[in-house]
């Protein structure tokens, strides 16, 4: 594995998870209160033995690289790294990332500089954990060019994800980037004969879908890649690759998800607070690595606390949180609910003699179905519940996407307000 560097790819604007990257690159969201979306997949890499990472950004870098720089610090006698490389001109070329694809062509000569044997590319926004330690041990058994990491999903997931089919010894011989066409949708479907025969642990009539990760022998990366206009893995690489190439599929039958929208995001942090959730953040085997902040443990005064995860330095006092993330330094003053939400928390506590309204959430506040991003001010007598229903609105300080009610990140919302 020591051999092995691992690409990440930071997207692009970030559009689908605004407004959390108005002001910050994707993989520097914070998720599961305490983490940022970067710590999983370097967290991944690491587990794995590989330390050699790449960030591959764009857009709004400068808290994505704060974060790294503070949190992954290597021995002075290890080669091991996690570098940004973000969009450059260069006298090749003066364009900015059009796609994985692209953002991977654009930093071919430094990923393969360092001699790996392969190249590891992961996606900055999903949540989940995984061997890619023996996804990489398949890939060189099997003497393939490419493997990609599937998992089934059921067909109204589909025209959202790169679809597939394999053949018995797990090599692609078919892939379709988010197909639509019920007819074809069917045709990708699997059959209960084949899923008894790869052991997939899918029902009938699930796809297999590509999971946004890959692993290339070098040499047929700048084949695919280098002198070509390529823009993206899933709608032209991995297609052009299946006939002259060995693609093979490595199953994934863990807990995975593409958290690339408000929604999806939303419903991703609240899995987390079951009683066993299906993603294990408590294994002492596979921790999730992020900055150490050295804050004080929770502190929760007179509150009723439901399947809820409170962060370090976060105060609730009175009131009640339900099926929520309470991030690191959030406040939840006396006889506010907080329900089904995710707050983000503050980098630094409050002051007293801090001007308008305090960080954090207020008195007798309503928080529903929401996401309070860093540093807001809510101010007493909130209620946040989008009691109309509607799926998408702007306001000040605060909008509406896929139904669940945003909070800009350093927003102050006057109290009384009813959204």
């Amino acid at each position: 594995m020591q051999q092995v560097v691992t690409a990440i790819l930071g997207g692009g604007q970030g559009t689908r998870l605004w407004p959390l990257t108005r002001e910050r690159a994707k993989p520097a969201v914070p998720v599961a209160g305490k983490f940022r979306l970067i710590d999983v997949p370097v967290s991944n890499s690491l587990h794995a033995g590989i330390d050699r990472v790449y960030v591959l950004t764009q857009f709004n870098s400068a808290s994505l690289h704060r974060h790294i720089a503070q949190t992954y610090r290597f021995d002075t006698f290890s080669s091991g790294f996690v570098n940004i490389l973000a969009a450059e001109q260069s006298l090749e070329n003066r364009d900015w990332y059009q796609g994985t694809a692209d953002a991977v062509r654009q930093n071919l000569r430094r990923l393969l500089e360092s001699d790996a044997s392969e190249i590891l590319i992961l996606s900055g926004d999903q949540l989940y954990l995984m061997d890619l330690d023996r996804m990489i041990g398949e890939h060189r058994e099997r003497g393939a060019d490419l493997t990609v990491a599937v998992k089934p999903v059921p067909p109204r997931e589909a025209s959202g994800l790169g679809i597939m089919r394999i053949e018995d010894d797990g090599r692609i011989v078919e892939f379709v980037e988010k197909p639509k066409e019920p007819s074809l949708v069917e045709h990708l479907a699997l059959d209960p004969p084949t899923i008894d025969r790869l052991r997939l642990g899918a029902a009938p009539g699930e796809l297999l879908a590509s999971m946004g990760i890959y692993v290339f022998r070098p040499e047929v990366l700048r084949e695919l890649l280098d002198g070509t206009t390529t823009t993206d893995f899933g709608r032209e690489v991995i297609p052009g690759a299946i006939d002259g190439h060995r693609v093979f599929s490595f199953a994934h039958s863990g807990y995975w998800r593409d958290i690339g929208t408000i929604a999806a995001f939303h419903e991703a942090n609240l899995e987390l607070t079951a009683t066993v959730p299906a993603l294990d953040l408590y294994s002492a085997d596979r921790p999730i690595y992020t900055h150490a902040r050295f804050l004080p443990g929770s502190k929760v005064n007179l509150a009723t606390v439901e399947r809820a995860i409170l962060c370090d330095g976060s105060i609730v006092s009175g009131g009640a949180v339900r099926r929520s993330i309470v991030g690191v330094r959030a406040v939840i003053r006396e006889g506010s609910v907080v329900e089904d939400s995710v707050l983000m928390g503050a980098k630094r506590f409050g002051h007293r003699d801090d001007p308008g309204v305090p960080l954090g959430i207020g008195r007798d506040c309503r928080i529903l179905n929401a996401i309070v991003d860093m540093d807001a001010r809510i101010g007493d007598g909130c209620r946040l519940v989008n009691e109309h229903g509607v799926e998408s609105a702007d306001g000040d300080g605060w909008c509406i996407r896929d139904g669940i009610v945003v909070v800009y990140r350093g927003a102050e919302i006057a109290p009384g307000t009813v959204v």
